[in-house]
């Protein structure tokens, strides 16, 4: 009995196949097989699987692979392909890219959004990223930066569909129902099916159940409306997150998850917030962003595809495997058929704030001083015989009060930058900082440049500014030289290291 492991989850690992003996190569290749024909996504899949064996080390093939697995939703094998590619060729915009689809994918969206940002700064077609950074954006609760990258990506492209559905739904969760009714009506106008979901799931974002519900019955088969229907009644209860994941994504939460946002998307928010540009930023007040760690798991047990490809096409040396940090791990999600019950009020979480330690160190006193209308007695003559009156005896001069002590300045105090790139090793940023100071010219001459840790990578800063508005007429000044840069602002005590 041949083992039936996913041909394609293999491929994407590096994992070479041989057959067993003659016979059991002769069974593979010489079986009659009684099918249909494979759909155009499994027909590219197999495409490339082919042209993958010929060269397993080939950044292309392995990224035309990591597409096809996409487009067969095969996430485990498609991040799988993406690594490797990600191995042969580290910076190359098409792997950034690949690898913030299979983490939109997946529900990821705080690493998507990283991933999307080197694909730009390694110069990915905007055309090619914008719909689903903005789809991130919306992922991390982000809506005003989400409408304005859908809006960009529309402006390049007018025919995006998928963008207008998911910019309407942005406006839903945002409770603009003008924009949102506004935006959906050319779709609507052609009777496009995949507006109509997304107006039922705006509708019940918005509050109104009854509105979406009929839209549903209407427009889907019974099986699939009397499913989904139960969950309508839920949207208005989820965050902007969860609801911007359930409505794009098909994703929703656990009934004890209603209303919780995960706090790794709290903190990318986090950032978002410190700038409005499209890009994330630092952390504003404390909230920076955590290391995500992530470990590959087992692919799935069973994956068929239509057209086997024969051990013998595979290549002989195993890949190189990839990049823990690069390799992510897919849960799969399970809509269950009955509406979730009710979920338990989130616990309140606490409030972070700097107090000022030294303020019940009051004013020093001021020191006791003798009036000046005291008589002197040693002044007075005495006309009659008589001892002379002893002189006072001089008080001891009063030690004065300690002056209470200033605070310890921060090694690290807050400051202003402007970032300029991402990398995860500093000898890269080094040789990258060299092309950057040469496009940035006469505007970056008067900054040094300085690194700081971002999760698992670095970031790469100018500074320190000395105000939020010279770094903001900064980032005018070099975004109109072409440069993807964007306002940082370092935290209290974070450290920020000259480049060396």
């Amino acid at each position: 009995m041949v083992s039936r492991i996913p041909v394609l989850a293999a491929l994407a690992l590096g994992v070479v196949w041989l057959p067993v003996g003659g016979a059991a190569a002769q069974e593979v290749v010489s079986q009659p097989v009684v099918q249909a024909l494979p759909s155009p996504e499994v027909q590219r899949l197999n495409r490339a699987l082919v042209a993958l064996a010929k060269a397993p080390r080939d950044r292309a093939a392995l990224v035309e692979a990591g597409q096809a697995a996409l487009g067969v939703d095969d996430l485990e094998a498609a991040i799988g392909f993406f690594g490797r590619a990600a191995d042969v060729d580290p910076g190359h915009p098409e792997v950034a890219l690949g690898l913030g689809s299979v983490y939109l994918r997946a529900g990821r969206a705080g690493e998507a959004l990283l991933q999307f940002d080197r694909a730009l700064a390694a110069g990915a077609d905007e055309r090619a990223v914008l719909t689903d950074r903005a789809l991130s954006l919306d992922l991390v609760g982000e809506q005003p930066a989400a409408q304005a990258a859908y809006t960009r990506a529309l402006e390049l492209d007018p025919a995006n569909d998928e963008a207008r559905r998911r910019l309407a739904v942005s406006y839903a969760i945002s409770g603009n129902n003008a924009r949102f009714e506004d935006t959906l009506r050319p779709l609507l106008d052609r009777r496009d099916l995949a507006a109509q979901r997304a107006r039922a799931f705006g509708l019940a974002i918005m509050g109104q159940n009854d509105r979406a519900s009929a839209i549903v019955e209407q427009v889907m088969p019974r099986d699939i409306a009397t499913r989904l229907v139960p969950y309508l009644g839920y949207m208005p209860r989820l965050t902007k997150q969860q609801q911007a994941a359930a409505a794009n994504l098909g994703i929703f939460p656990r009934s004890a998850d209603i209303g919780r946002d995960d706090p790794r998307l709290a903190r990318f928010a986090a950032e978002e917030r410190a700038d409005s540009r499209l890009a994330p930023a630092g952390p504003p007040l404390g909230a920076r962003p955590a290391q995500v760690a992530t470990a590959p798991t087992p692919p799935p047990s069973t994956t068929v595809y239509t057209t086997p490809v024969p051990a013998s096409a595979i290549g002989s040396a195993p890949a190189p495997a990839a990049d823990p940090a690069r390799v992510a791990t897919v849960t799969p999600v399970a809509v269950s058929t009955a509406p979730p019950p009710p979920a338990p009020a989130p616990a309140p979480r606490p409030v972070e704030r700097v107090a000022d330690v030294f303020a019940d160190l009051g004013a020093p006193t001021a020191d006791a001083r003798v009036s000046g209308d005291a008589v002197d007695l040693s002044r007075i003559e005495v006309r009659r015989e008589a001892p002379p009156a002893p002189k006072p005896e001089a008080k001891p001069a009063e030690k004065p009060k300690p002056k209470p002590k200033e605070p310890p300045k921060p090694v690290h105090p807050s400051r202003v930058w402007v970032q300029v790139a991402t990398g995860k090793k500093i000898d890269a940023l080094a040789f990258d900082w060299k092309r950057i100071s040469k496009e940035g010219g006469k505007s970056l001459a008067p900054y040094k440049p300085h690194t700081a840790r971002w999760g698992a990578t670095n970031r790469l800063v100018i500074g320190p500014v000395a105000n939020r508005d010279k770094a903001e007429a900064l980032v005018r000044e070099l975004k109109k030289k072409g440069m993807d840069v964007f306002l940082w602002l370092s935290e209290e005590g974070e450290a920020v290291q000259p480049l060396k």
